[in-house]
C-alpha cells in the first residue's frame, strides 16, 4: 500500500452551519481526497480533480473550505495540535497537495 500525498488528522470537519466531527481526518490518496470521522467511516471522498479548495478571507488562518461533490466542507486544521503556527502551515500543505493533484483553487 502505497503512502498518502497529504494526511492530517484531528480536523474539524463542518458542513455549514453544522459540525461533523471534531476530530477528522483529511486523507489524499491514489487520486481522491477523503473526509473521515474519528472512527474512519467516510463522510465524502471525490476525485481530486473535481476537488476545488481554498483559504476564503473570512476564515482563520488554519481553515480552509473544500467542495466535494457540490458540499462545502470548512476543515479547520490542527485541532489537538496547538504548537503555535501548526495549522496555517498544515492548511497550506493540504492546499498545496490539492494543487499538485490536479484539484482547482478557489
Amino acid at each position: 500500500m502505497s503512502e498518502p500525498e497529504f494526511s492530517a488528522t484531528g480536523v474539524r470537519i463542518e458542513r455549514w452551519p453544522r459540525s461533523l466531527t471534531t476530530a477528522g481526518e483529511v486523507r489524499i490518496e491514489g487520486g481522491r481526497l477523503a473526509l473521515l470521522t474519528s472512527y474512519g467511516r467516510e463522510i465524502d471522498s471525490a476525485p481530486v480533480r473535481s476537488v476545488r479548495a481554498g483559504r476564503p478571507w473570512f476564515a482563520a488562518r488554519d481553515a480552509a473550505v473544500a467542495t466535494l461533490n457540490g458540499a462545502r466542507y470548512r476543515l479547520t486544521m490542527a485541532q489537538r495540535d496547538r504548537r503555535p503556527g501548526s495549522g496555517p502551515a498544515l492548511t497550506g500543505r493540504f492546499l498545496e497537495a490539492v494543487r499538485r493533484a490536479g484539484g482547482r483553487r478557489g
